[in-house]
């Protein structure tokens, strides 16, 4: 099995229930020589689900592309490419790297450091703490803030990626799980696929509609507040026709104590867990990668701020889900989310 792409990137996302309501028929779709076909397995360490039309069954391709973009994007692959350039060694440069390694310092820059590919260290040392119940000095977060920053990667024109101190390590875990969505998508549209839906650990895209002749509908999870809230409902469930859909949220993943709640999200601004009442952003974007990126700002950035971008980035849709002042859930969601959306009966 390839080795896992990342951690559950301080998030939720891979828990989130994707309700798949598109996904719970298994039905062979006649027309002509085409079936509905489907792929299910685990991969990158959290599981993927995968229908398309098609008159041939093309399993095999969608595996082996998912296994290049852990050869060249995984951090726990000792031989992928994006390993080797943390270690200092200058492998030659590779086209799936030099393309997500732009979409993540062009989201960085846009989310001025929410988003940063080069948070690994800050997010180690939190994450050890929480197992090990030993926190982080205040120095020892300073110290690891100088080798924190997406400014100080920078990529060059030939795609060879160079770090300005060696100690910087990459991690491309909140953009490559997307990336690989819109990787297996492009191979079913260059084999003239019209209609399918692709979905790996909580990310999506979707072309064309559902056998049933409706656009393809995804479910978002009801996040707890709280450790002891019953999880597996959803919240809402979104229609989505030729977009792409991610989720992140870290109600599942924290840390108390002395009557304090430490979130896994880390803020590579300040260097420390997140403490603002954002429980999970769900955004819907062209692309997945944009999506999956977004997605793990938002849950940075904190619904405000998340706001604020969101109104000078009409391209992009969310679905915010926030415990009020009064800690019950709340939602927050743009026009375009609305616009694609069947609202399901929500509780609040």
């Amino acid at each position: 099995m390839p080795s896992i792409l990342k951690r559950s990137k301080r998030t939720a996302s891979a828990a989130f229930l994707l309700c798949l309501i598109a996904g719970t028929i298994w039905i062979v779709w006649g027309r002509g020589t085409n079936r509905l076909y489907t792929a299910e397995g685990l991969i990158f360490g959290t599981a993927y689900h995968i229908k398309y039309e098609h008159s041939a069954n093309l399993d095999s391709q969608i595996v082996a592309k998912l296994n290049e973009v852990d050869r060249t994007l995984s951090v726990f692959n000792p031989h992928s490419t994006l390993s080797r350039i943390n270690r200092g060694e200058a492998p030659a440069s590779a086209p799936m790297l030099q393309e997500v390694m732009a979409k993540a310092l062009q989201i960085s820059e846009a989310t001025h450091g929410a988003f940063d590919p080069t948070v690994m260290p800050l997010v180690n040392a939190w994450g050890f703490g929480f197992k090990h119940s030993a926190l982080p000095t205040d120095a020892e977060v300073d110290s690891l803030k100088a080798l924190v920053g997406y400014e100080k990667l920078t990529l060059h024109d030939d795609g060879r990626l160079s770090k300005q101190d060696p100690r910087v390590m990459i991690d491309l875990g909140a953009i490559a799980k997307g990336y690989a969505v819109d990787c297996v998508a492009r191979l079913l549209s260059a084999n003239h696929i019209r209609n399918y839906m692709v979905e790996i650990g909580g990310e999506v895209i979707t072309h064309g509609r559902h056998p049933e002749g409706h656009p393809w509908q995804i479910g978002i999870s009801k996040p707890q507040a709280d450790a002891g809230g019953e999880a597996g409902s959803c919240q809402t469930i979104l229609s989505l026709e030729n977009a792409a859909l991610a989720t992140s949220g870290n109600y599942h993943n924290f840390y108390v104590r002395d009557g304090r709640k430490y979130a896994h999200t880390i803020d590579p601004r300040t260097g420390r867990p997140v403490t603002h009442s954002l429980l999970s952003a769900t955004v819907v974007a062209n692309d997945c990668a944009t999506a999956d990126a977004y997605a793990t700002a938002f849950m940075v950035m904190g619904l405000e701020e998340a706001k604020t971008l969101l109104k000078a980035h009409k391209e992009l849709g969310a679905y915010l889900i926030y415990a009020d002042d009064k800690g019950r859930l709340a939602t927050f969601a743009t026009g375009k989310v609305f616009d694609r959306q069947s609202e399901a009966a929500t509780s609040r």
